[in-house]
């Protein structure tokens, strides 16, 4: 139940004016609305709700307001883009920065007031995907990228290329000791988020960059000679291929071809190694190499954050808690304990760097990534170019494939 309070006029007052005088010295202790009550309704998925829900109970005692978390299980961010247009969203959303776009299209969320030091005590790469119109849109507080998970029983060396990792896993299909090459997740649908490494080695990209950096989407290298090139390559790993793509492993198998040792290598990010651990295997975690002679592979560097609604009721104790409380090294660890990506925060990824260096590794092989597209037009993206990659794994033709997919695309953004 939300509670408004005459005190938090007052504290609307003073975040409006913090927000206004431009500092850049660190934040003072959160005092703004401390005590000024009222209350705080935060949707998150499953996950993080679990884990935020003790946490919050005690900065809500500091903050003096009362702090809900509801679990909203499938399809978060539009249910959250729906609740705003009916003029009833939580306060504060947590989800991935690549929504950013749509949300800030849709006018459901409000820029963040973070001083300069604050904004410093961020990693670089994960303010940067924050940033939407030259604003700071989100908090961050994990950073995650895809990598290769490598069994280092069945695959004692590290591939340096696309094409050692072929090799090597049919050495060890022949052996009789796995049943896969790789197991990367493509399915009959495709999987444009775990394709984009070998895409990017083999020269293609999505969209141009500007001159400030950030994504055109009036420049789609979907259908241009560099995107068919880089596609004829990943068909070469398809099922007419060497066979280490395939359409049969897709996001309900793939962990379990790895956890299972039925697959020397794996594509996937930090969100498997809980259940690589448990499986106990021996793993290394490294970056995806590229093709032979390719450009490097980049994966997209995504980053989870936290967003105030700006047609929530407690604007400003919304913003006091997300740039006072979502910047604590307690809160990101907790959020860690949950699932380990890696803390945005770098006091955070100091804490746990030492007692976990997978997050060590993950950061690593994400460096040279390429941040997740927040512009809407990516939306238009995802399907058209999942469904030529599923295709030309199972064989399709590569330049009418591709060729079709990026008339679609640049079709949907006109």
């Amino acid at each position: 139940m939300r509670i408004r309070t005459a005190g938090v006029v007052a504290a609307m007052g003073l975040a409006l004016a913090g927000a206004g005088c431009g500092s850049d010295s660190p934040s003072a202790e959160p005092s703004a609305s401390a005590g000024a009550g009222g209350s705080l309704m935060i949707w998150a998925d499953d996950k993080r709700t679990a884990a935020l829900k003790p946490l919050v109970a005690k900065f809500g005692q500091e903050l003096g307001v009362t702090i809900e978390v509801q679990a909203v299980s499938e399809e978060l961010m539009p249910k959250f883009v729906t609740a705003s247009q009916a003029g009833n969203p939580p306060d504060i959303m947590i989800g991935a920065h690549d929504w950013i776009g749509n949300l800030v299209q849709n006018g459901t969320i409000d820029p963040i007031q973070l001083t300069e030091a604050q904004r410093g005590a961020f990693a670089e790469i994960a303010i940067r995907g924050v940033t939407f119109n030259g604003q700071v849109q989100g908090v961050p507080y994990a950073v995650e990228n895809l990598a290769l998970f490598r069994n280092t029983e069945l695959a004692p060396k590290a591939p340096g290329t696309l094409e050692e990792l072929v090799a090597t896993g049919k050495q060890i299909k022949q052996s009789g000791k796995a049943t896969e090459i790789l197991s990367m997740p493509v399915g009959q649908t495709g999987d444009a988020y775990h394709m984009y490494p070998l895409y990017t080695s083999g020269g293609g990209y999505l969209f141009g960059t500007k001159p400030d950096g950030g994504y055109d989407p009036k420049d789609v290298g979907v259908g241009n000679p560099a995107s068919i090139a880089a596609f004829e390559k990943i068909r070469k790993l398809g099922e007419k291929g060497d066979g280490a793509l395939k359409r049969s492993i897709g996001h309900e198998n793939a962990l379990s071809l790895f956890t299972g040792k039925k697959a020397p290598f794996m594509i996937s990010g930090p969100w498997s190694i809980g259940d690589v651990k448990k499986a106990g295997i021996s793993y290394e975690i490294e970056p995806i190499p590229g093709f032979a002679g390719g450009q490097p592979a980049q994966p997209f560097v995504g980053v989870q954050a936290f967003y105030v609604a700006s047609k929530g009721k407690n604007k400003a104790i919304a913003q006091e808690f997300v740039a006072n409380y979502v910047t604590k090294p307690e809160l990101a660890k907790v959020l860690y304990d949950a699932e380990p990506r890696p803390p945005a925060l770098t006091a955070a990824f100091d804490q746990v760097k030492g007692t976990d260096p997978d997050v060590v590794k993950i950061m690593d092989a994400g460096k040279g990534g390429a941040i997740m597209p927040a512009i809407p037009e990516m939306a238009n993206v995802w399907d058209p170019f999942g469904k030529a990659s599923a295709a030309i794994v199972g064989g399709a033709v590569v330049p009418s494939t591709v060729t079709a997919a990026g008339k679609s695309i640049k079709d949907k953004i006109k």
